[in-house]
């Protein structure tokens, strides 16, 4: 029980550090300025619905494309990590989440609520390649366990990215433009070191795997 806590938990900061709902409210605050709380609300829970799908889709049919594709695990692994290990990097740069290019304007806060919520926050910003690529990477083992400990560690972080949309305006005033700057740094070294620990699970497996 004790192990099985311990690797939601890892698996949970993983998603955390590449979603990073910290650095994301003042994204979802810019897409939905001018709306009232009620449709932020809507507009939050539609496009973390829209995420949890996204994701749980992957994860359900990962061994299915890795089949259809001829990819092999080792090489996915492979590539997952190098793409996690560059958004870590461009965080680390200050540039924020790669997969998210932030793109908060006039208009896109003027477009309708439902529109918003499915892209641009939940594609790319919420359950963009980063996102994608580690859920595939945690539920490759095929086993109901680790399907079931990824889908439940992304859900929760689902609601609790719900919580800080909402809480959005007192969250940023707490903790300022500078305390955000900082947690996004931090998120990236994570995301960092987890891009490499993937890079190298799958180039030992590779090795196992061909007799290298």
């Amino acid at each position: 029980m004790e192990a099985m806590i311990g690797h939601m938990l890892s698996v949970f900061m993983g998603f955390f550090a590449i979603m990073n709902p910290i650095a994301n409210t003042p994204v979802f605050l810019g897409l939905t300025a001018g709306e009232s709380a009620a449709s932020q609300r809507r507009i939050a829970t539609r496009a973390l619905l829209t995420s949890f799908l996204i994701i749980l889709v992957f994860c359900a049919a990962g061994k299915l494309i890795f089949t259809l594709f001829g990819i092999t695990l080792p090489a996915f692994r492979i590539t997952g990590g190098i793409l996690v290990a560059l958004v870590g990097f461009h965080m680390l740069q200050g540039g924020g989440h790669s997969s998210v290019q932030h793109p908060v304007d006039t208009d896109a806060a003027a477009e309708d609520a439902d529109d918003v919520a499915i892209s641009p926050l939940a594609l790319p910003i919420l359950a963009g390649p980063g996102t994608i690529a580690t859920a595939m990477n945690y539920a490759s083992a095929g086993t109901v366990s680790e399907f079931l400990v990824t889908t439940g560690a992304f859900a929760i972080l689902c609601l609790i990215t719900w919580l800080f949309f909402v809480s959005g305006e007192k969250l940023v005033n707490f903790i300022g433009a500078n305390g955000i700057k900082v947690i996004t740094r931090l998120m990236g070294l994570i995301l960092a070191v987890i891009g490499v620990q993937m890079v190298l699970e799958g180039a030992a497996g590779a090795i196992t795997a061909y007799g290298l």
